[in-house]
């Protein structure tokens, strides 16, 4: 298991680390200055205190209608309450990220185009423009992250901003105006996932961080699937209070996005020591802990602030890179599909509606996949596998659409079958790929960075699926299904490096006995060391 180094002081109390040299081992975490009743407590939160933990959790499931099968969980019963309150929460936020920015492609076809007057670049050049400053910012928005002690409230600010730059995007009135929202879009998107991402991995043990972040991750598939359904009930304003239909639907998808910028100060939870009114102190001790024994100790002399050497050695990290290009690729593919998947169904002979409706399959197929290759990963804490085998699924699928040569309405059978492989294949792939970074990555300031810069460089991808597939090539699009083809197989390939470069490395690292590494190094540099240190093993 992975030794961790110090977290930010921020969201770590010192009370609870000694600063001495003891090493405890808990749950195979090799921790550093844990106090010994802190250790023995955490190893004796007793089942009647997680009896007492799953009745709340009954009672505020029933009160929220949420369904639980508490008799099957394996995780802790004390996580279930912040399940509760945190994966729904981001969730929501995420499907609403990926709604406002998606549903231009709805406008376009409501008469967004012929309002502003644009050409077919131009509608291109706006759509792109958007994953400029999204990519560009979501590193430096993670490091200033850091500096709120309440993620909810720098989250809450970028929600409520995008949303009102959603809702003035409903009120433009030519090309620039359009750019110039798009631009804010971009801006204000930037900070949400990989904000999200790094609060949940402060909540959970890096052995559950996959299954947590699949599931508001899977809200990407599903906003594909709802996307569509919700524009055309929406475009059916048009003419009310003089605006055009397509107008309605981004003033009115803005304002529910404000509004849920607001709840975020309210529904989205912080770190354990400001939950006591849904946390007792004994469950408020028990989560700090797991946290101080995640990062593998703590000292109380610990920096506040992300220094430029933690980011000199994330962007040093030859591995970062490979599981950024894994990132590219899913987001390539995505992207691509979300864009291209109606004129897909279309060509396969669907109409109007028709072709609307049948996007939804592949979606809700995917986000099911998402759900399920993450509880497994996370059930094995073995990630490679659970990256592989998706990216497998999308090399299938886009093989099976060469083969019939990009005919589907001839082949309507295997052509949507191979369309649901690929998109069963393109979403576990993204929460895979990412706890496989945050697990290699420490101490928690540089899991912020690298979290951030991978999938900034990810997002990148996002430009590219918006030019993989050209009209000109409408419906057989072989440069766009072959450069998806390509993406998944050269990322297949990125995956099986990573995982022999990280068993290659355990292997030097097990050669060497802790007590020539602690004769050699001090503990303090041990902890700095981060994820270099000889102590800290790769998760696989």
């Amino acid at each position: 298991m992975s030794q961790l180094p110090p977290a930010d002081d921020k969201y770590t109390k010192s009370d609870h680390v000694e600063d001495c040299n003891n090493v405890t081992i808990i749950d195979d975490f090799q921790v550093l200055g844990l106090a010994a009743d802190d250790a023995n407590f955490y190893r004796e939160f007793s089942a009647e205190r997680r009896k007492k933990v799953l009745r709340k959790v009954r009672e505020q499931a029933d009160t929220l209608g949420l369904s639980i099968d508490v008799g099957r969980a394996r995780k802790k019963l004390t996580f279930l309450q912040v399940d509760i309150r945190l994966v729904p929460m981001l969730s929501i936020l995420y499907l609403v990220s990926h709604l406002d920015r998606a549903n231009i492609g709805n406008a376009k076809i409501a008469g967004l185009t012929d309002d502003l007057g644009l050409s077919g670049i131009q509608y291109n050049i706006a759509l792109s423009l958007f994953f400029i400053p999204y990519v560009l910012l979501e590193v430096p928005s993670n490091m200033l992250l850091k500096n709120f002690a309440r993620p909810s409230v720098y989250l809450g600010i970028l929600v409520i901003c995008w949303g009102i730059i959603m809702t003035l995007t409903g009120v433009v009135q030519n090309f620039g105006g359009l750019l110039a929202v798009r631009i804010l879009l971009g801006i204000f998107e930037a900070g949400f996932f990989p904000g999200a991402v790094f609060l949940c991995s402060f909540w959970y043990m890096p052995r559950d961080l996959a299954t947590r972040i699949a599931v508001f991750y899977c809200a990407s598939a599903l906003s594909g699937a709802f996307s569509g359904l919700l524009a055309a009930g929406i475009a059916k304003m048009d003419g009310i209070g003089g605006y055009h239909g397509w107008r309605w639907i981004f003033l009115l998808e803005g304002l529910a996005t404000v509004v849920l910028g607001v709840l975020c100060f309210f529904l989205l939870i912080d770190a354990p020591r400001f939950s006591g009114k849904w946390l007792d102190p004994e469950e408020i001790r028990y989560l700090e802990l797991q946290h101080v024994i995640k990062e593998g100790g703590a000292f109380k002399d610990e920096k506040k602030k992300t220094s430029w050497k933690d980011v000199r050695a994330v962007m040093l990290n030859w591995r970062m890179y490979l599981l950024a290009y894994i990132l590219l690729c899913q987001s390539a593919c995505s992207y691509g599909t979300k864009f291209t998947l109606p004129t897909i169904t279309r060509g396969m002979g669907f109409q109007n509606t028709n072709a609307q409706l049948m996007t939804v399959p592949p979606y809700v197929a995917g986000a099911i996949s998402a759900i399920f290759f993450s509880k497994l990963s996370d059930r094995f804490y073995w990630r490679m596998p659970f990256v592989v085998a998706p990216l497998l699924l999308v090399v299938i699928g886009y093989a099976i659409i060469i083969g019939l040569h990009g005919e589907l309405e001839a082949n309507l059978g295997p052509g949507f079958f191979a369309i649901i492989l690929t998109c069963m294949g393109i979403y576990p792939t993204h929460p895979a790929t990412t706890s496989w970074t945050m697990n290699n990555l420490a101490p928690s300031s540089r899991r912020a960075i690298g979290s951030a810069f991978n999938i900034c460089v990810g997002n990148i991808g996002g430009i590219i699926g918006s030019y993989m597939y050209l009209d000109r090539e409408d419906p057989t699009y072989p440069t766009g299904f072959g450069l998806s083809l390509a993406f998944g197989g050269s990322a297949l390939l990125a995956a099986v490096v990573l995982e022999v470069s990280f068993m290659w490395a355990n292997r030097r690292k097990d050669a060497l006995s802790e007590v020539d590494v602690r004769e050699r190094y001090s503990d303090e540099q041990l902890l700095e060391m981060g994820d270099e240190s000889p102590l800290f093993k790769y998760t696989l």
